[in-house]
């Protein structure tokens, strides 16, 4: 499992002995709607809905955002992510926004490389400090880029959702 992640999110390699100690025991928690959380003791890693990838929980994702691709939202598009909507390019491509390319895209450059459709993102929001949303883009960032409109990320593990408040103790 330690080399699933580590091959899906190569980011992570330097904490990976502190995210899934070697000795310690993973638990495997059956949740509704066919969706397997991963647990080391009451905190939650990772889930898994069916056999799609492994997304991280936003513990995780809180902990070591900089080991993901991060895109960002603007202002106006965080009451709709908070409530669970899809995620809508506009919301990515106003002046708020950053994607991979962008001219002051800083920390969202991806190394210069737009991220392609079917990968995982963590959406950080304009002026808040932590993640809000991890979750699938459904269409590449180049695209977004072109279009301006369509679902942009699908499939999300939000800050307030049902996982967020699942407790494990």
């Amino acid at each position: 499992m330690r080399a699933k992640v580590l091959e899906t999110y190569p980011g992570l390699e330097p904490y990976i002995d502190d995210i899934m100690p070697k000795k310690e025991q993973l638990d495997l928690v059956k949740i509704p709607d066919r969706v397997s959380l991963y647990c080391n003791g009451s905190t939650p890693l990772f889930f898994q809905h069916m056999d799609d990838a492994m997304i991280p929980h936003l513990t995780i994702v809180h902990k070591y955002p900089w080991a993901f691709k991060r895109v960002r939202i603007d202002r106006g598009a965080i009451r709709f992510v908070m409530s669970g909507a899809t995620l809508m390019v506009p919301g990515l491509t106003s002046p708020g926004g950053r994607l991979p390319g962008d001219e002051d895209a800083g920390v969202y450059d991806n190394d210069g490389k737009d991220l392609e459709a079917g990968e995982i993102v963590v959406v950080e929001a304009e002026g808040k400090e932590h993640p809000c949303l991890i979750g699938v883009l459904k269409m590449g960032t180049k695209e977004m880029k072109e279009k301006k409109k369509g679902v942009g990320i699908e499939n999300g593990h939000y800050v307030g959702d049902g996982l967020w408040k699942l407790d494990l103790s």
